[in-house]
């Protein structure tokens, strides 16, 4: 006999609750009551080496299908646009929507301390399933969730109405927030942002909260809660969560032009650029060049290229060690190198020791204290 959901959803509820990330009774009781694979619909996309491959629910067992749905894991729903029922097979391109794994929801969520009786804005409706847990514990007048995608807007509104919610769902730029339903006591982002839009601060009440993944081009993340106080500057600190969420569309990489290693002027790195592996030293990184991409080249090499100005920092290993090499008018690796020594000096901590400040004219990511080191993010 097929597994029912039910028993599922009460298995996935106990394995996040044994995670740490689930302590409050009220997430408990809301995953144990959303169905999630309403929300999954019937076809999803997995990997497939560097392709998506979708998969269509008539080609599982029920059983096959709903473990899938109960598994503590991100489903990809969308690439480039365009959905697996409309796929002609494997796909190769960036994802654009997916089912996050509960665990990251009710994680977010508990970041964001939300009560009963607040006042929610989400960012990001994706498929709904959040959406839903947030109307399971505050009811829908208390629930507005905003989508840039219009289809999935539509596809998440009718499957939320079809287990009886209805919040008030808009189709626009979350970055612009949703001014009819504030003052909002708290701001939930479902994905990632280079800075913190201004209209955020606006809608939020004095002493609410903006919960959401501070993230970038280098695609290195932090998830922050911060507090507006009544001056209109909001502050708080990473948790030191080592999770992500997708960039906002508004807020995505440009496409990624064909590299060319440039003939620079080479010289020693007076670091190892094995550090942008670490969680919280691709974060530096990324604050120290925030217009630049990151990937890594052969068995070791790292390249950094700058979209805006076209400049460019590779590196390679001889018997002497690392050497860069480094072209246009950024010197990219020199800004890297020095936010990470600045990190190293402090001890290499985690992202908990990082916080952020956010005023009308300036967002800054600060080391230890607010008048520590800092980077000015690209607002």
């Amino acid at each position: 006999m097929p597994a029912g959901a039910a028993r599922l959803r009460l298995t996935l509820a106990d394995q996040i609750s044994e995670s740490g990330r689930m302590t409050d009774p009220a997430w408990r009781a809301a995953i144990e009551a959303v169905p999630r694979e309403l929300f999954l619909g019937a076809e999803l996309y997995r990997p497939n080496g560097a392709a998506w491959e979708p998969v269509n629910l008539a080609e599982l067992d029920e059983e096959e299908w709903l473990r899938l749905a109960y598994s503590d894991t991100t489903w990809v729903t969308q690439v480039d646009g365009i959905d697996p029922a409309d796929a002609p097979g494997p796909v190769v391109g960036r994802p654009t929507s997916s089912a996050t794994l509960p665990s990251l929801v009710v994680r977010t969520l508990e970041v964001a301390g939300i009560r009963e009786g607040d006042n929610v804005l989400e960012i990001g409706t994706g498929t709904g399933y959040s959406t839903a847990i947030l109307c399971h514990r505050l009811g829908d007048a208390n629930v507005t969730s905003i989508e840039y995608d219009p289809h999935l807007s539509k596809r998440a509104a009718d499957r939320l109405r079809s287990i009886g919610y209805s919040p008030t769902l808009v189709t626009g730029d979350g970055l612009q927030g949703h001014s009819e339903g504030a003052e909002y006591d708290a701001i939930v982002a479902t994905c990632a942002v280079r800075h913190i839009p201004r209209p955020w601060l606006w809608q939020v009440r004095d002493g609410g909260s903006i919960t959401t993944t501070l993230s970038g081009w280098m695609i290195a993340s932090g998830l922050i809660r911060l507090t507006l106080d009544d001056s209109g500057t909001a502050t708080g600190r990473f948790t030191g969560d080592t999770i992500s969420y997708m960039l906002a569309r508004p807020h995505e990489r440009p496409p990624r032009p064909v590299f060319h290693r440039l003939p620079g002027q080479p010289r020693p790195s007076r670091i190892d650029p094995g550090l942008l592996q670490d969680w919280t030293g691709h974060f530096i990184a990324q604050l120290a060049a925030p217009s630049a991409e990151f990937w890594t080249s052969g068995e070791n090499d790292v390249v950094l290229a700058d979209v805006a100005t076209g400049s460019q920092a590779w590196t390679e290993v001889g018997q002497d060690g690392w050497t860069i090499h480094q072209h246009g008018p950024l010197l990219l690796w020199d800004q890297v190198e020095v936010a990470l020594r600045t990190w190293q000096k402090a001890g290499s901590p985690d992202q908990s020791a990082l916080g952020m400040t956010v005023t009308d004219e300036t967002q800054t990511v600060w080391l230890e204290v607010p008048d520590g080191p800092s980077w000015e993010l690209p607002a």
